[in-house]
């Protein structure tokens, strides 16, 4: 199969609500915050992992067109598509699920992690105060329906509603493909993205995100 060439979706996502995608190796710090946004080590900046936006866009699109399925080896229910097969743009374009030999390999997009924008970094910096404080702790709490108390107090951290993020997503274009199509899906993912959430605790209201880009190449 020979690769034709490759396009490009450039843009920003811009966040109208906080966000928050949690990082692996939080330390316990008493009267701290108890859950913290991922970084970059060096720079301590937030960034939006590729695999977070990548994973979102795909379960989107499959439960949209019913492309869950079950694993009878694990026992796991909806797992991403494995089918293959040659007309499923999800195999085609994410990879088909555990299915190395699929006639749908190999996998046609690429999403690059997310930084802030310059524009984002330009407000970061101008700031009053140290670097790092820009982020938002929210609290949360658990509410007793008996009794109408609050409890099991902690403090979420996000990235705030008004920053914004580059988003570069590459699309391989082989023989036989059909670019607009796989562009349409892609938009359409991006989409289904707005009209749902990224990160954690969607349903509280976080993660809700604007896109804004065009494809390019």
């Amino acid at each position: 199969m020979k690769l034709l060439k490759t396009v490009k979706y450039e843009g920003e996502m811009e966040l109208l609500s906080g966000l928050a995608i949690k990082s692996s190796n939080n330390d316990l710090n008493i009267g701290g915050t108890d859950s913290e946004v991922i970084k970059n080590p060096i720079t301590k900046m937030p960034y939006v992992p590729g695999s977070s936006l990548k994973g979102k866009m795909r379960s989107l699109l499959e439960l949209k067109y019913g492309k869950t399925g079950y694993d009878k080896r694990s026992g796991e229910g909806s797992t991403p598509c494995k089918c293959g097969k040659k007309d499923c743009y999800v195999c085609k374009i994410f990879g088909a699920y555990m299915n190395p030999g699929a006639e749908s390999a190999p996998t046609r997009i690429i999403v690059r992690d997310c930084s802030l924008t310059e524009e984002s970094l330009a407000i970061i910096h101008n700031l009053p105060f140290e670097l790092g404080n820009f982020l938002e702790e929210k609290s949360e709490n658990i509410i007793n329906r008996n009794t109408g108390a609050a409890g099991s107090p902690r403090m979420i951290e996000r990235v705030p509603a008004g920053m914004k993020f580059v988003v570069n997503i590459i699309l391989q274009i082989f023989e036989g493909d059909d670019e607009q199509e796989m562009k349409k899906w892609v938009d359409e993912a991006l989409s289904l993205i707005e009209d749902s959430y990224l990160g954690s605790s969607g349903s509280r209201g976080y993660g809700h995100v604007k896109f804004n880009g065009r494809w390019a190449g």
